[in-house]
């Protein structure tokens, strides 16, 4: 099992905060894909450029691997001061 948490504008923007996917073995790109091929209507902003992907609260590239178990968070860039 996969817990997939969504931050800031992508929680209202997607109506939710969080999901469960079943056992998943993929990379970040890859659930990204089933993400929007599940649900078309939040691929406009799981696909934007500037949306930052974490895996076990640890920035991450698409090409990283995520397993059963990991914890993965969606969220745009976050500016402050």
């Amino acid at each position: 099992m996969v817990k997939v948490l969504f931050f800031a504008r992508l929680r209202q923007q997607l109506g939710t905060g969080e999901i469960t996917l079943g056992d998943f073995s993929g990379s970040l790109g890859d659930l990204r894909t089933i993400l929007c091929e599940q649900h078309p209507d939040w691929s406009a902003q799981l696909q934007r450029d500037d949306i930052r992907m974490a895996l076990n609260q640890e920035l991450a590239e698409p090409e990283a691997m995520v397993n059963s178990g990991d914890e993965v968070a969606f969220f745009p860039p976050v500016t402050g001061g």
